[in-house]
């Protein structure tokens, strides 16, 4: 078994504070003592030998990824630019998710300590006290599509703003004055953004802004289905419907087939994300486009980068441009 804080204090001649301080990275410790500390902690296999190693070496070649979700292609899309990004860096790479549970990311977050030599964060239940409260200073940490108020912590967003607008601009082009928005989960970052985009463009163009076109979502491939059940009871239906994901939208789709409502002919669709399956459904949907994988993949060439730098570098926070894709679903073009 496993020792105890206390056992190895009293071996290395130390109080458990000072153990404690080893393990957390936080406070002074001279190297003498540290070192002892973490030959007491081999020894007496109160970590992992790796990770007990590491704590000299401060390297263990594995870095982390906190995610709010495992389902769907969005995240199936930005953990492949992640891995292989990693692999062709000789990182090993953990992966946990938080079911957006603040509870949960606290837990993970010490779970972690000692145990990576960096973290991509994605989550938009997660501030920076918590960050700050439950991980070493030392720790490099990139925020993916979540925002922390502050310069501690580098990160990197998606032009969602630009991209709603960008969407409504083009449904507005096609002559749609009444364009409904799917949104997404309340507390989320890119469905604010994506929100904030789309009032902006609606309020720019004078086009209908009734408050009934604004429907609420969470992301998923159901929420979108319920979303346009919604819209097809409504006596003054929309000629348009902008879904905050892909998901909303395949999902908004279906309860349009169902209903033999023809898209684009009796009503145009659009989506966000671009995910892999968008280009494949019948019709090919329109979509915002983020290039997934390479947001990952961009993610853990940064981390990578503080990595090396051993957290000493500038913070950073970076927006990565999106795309306009047009195809058949919103009768523009494709």
């Amino acid at each position: 078994m496993s020792a105890t804080i206390k056992e190895v204090a009293r071996e290395a001649g130390v109080s458990v504070a000072t153990v404690s301080r080893v393990f957390n990275d936080k406070g002074p410790v001279r190297e003498e003592t540290r070192r002892r500390i973490v030959e007491v902690a081999e020894r007496l296999r109160y970590t992992p030998h790796g990770a007990a190693r590491s704590l000299i070496t401060r390297e263990t070649h594995a870095v982390s990824v906190l995610l709010p979700d495992l389902h769907g292609e969005f995240f199936s899309e930005v953990m492949r630019g992640i891995d292989s990004t990693a692999h062709g860096s000789g990182y090993h790479l953990l992966v946990a998710s938080s079911h957006n549970d603040r509870a949960e990311i606290k837990a993970l977050l010490r779970a972690m300590r000692g145990r990576v030599d960096g973290l991509i964060v994605m989550s938009p239940d997660v501030d920076a006290q918590t960050l700050e409260a439950n991980l070493p200073e030392s720790l490099p940490i990139l925020l993916l599509n979540c925002r922390v108020e502050g310069t501690s912590f580098d990160s990197i967003n998606v032009d969602n703003h630009g991209g709603a607008q960008a969407m409504v601009r083009h449904l507005a082009g096609l002559g749609h004055r009444r364009i409904a928005l799917i949104k997404g989960a309340p507390k989320n970052y890119d469905a604010r953004e994506r929100l904030r985009g789309y009032r902006d463009a609606v309020a720019a163009l004078a086009l209908d802004a009734s408050p009934e076109l604004e429907l609420d979502g969470d992301f998923s491939e159901e929420a979108g289905y319920r979303a346009g059940v919604r819209l097809l009871g409504m006596a003054d239906r929309p000629t348009a419907i902008f879904a905050a994901n892909d998901a909303m939208a395949i999902g908004c789709l279906y309860a349009l087939r169902e209903a033999g409502v023809r898209v684009p002919a009796d009503l145009a669709l659009a989506g966000f994300d671009d995910i892999p399956i968008a280009r494949y459904m019948t019709p090919p949907l329109t979509s915002v486009s983020v290039s997934i994988a390479r947001l990952g993949a961009r993610a853990m060439e940064r981390l990578l980068s503080a990595v090396r730098e051993r957290n000493a570098h500038q913070r950073r926070h970076e927006t990565l441009p999106t795309t306009l894709l047009v195809r058949g679903s919103c009768g523009g073009g494709g």
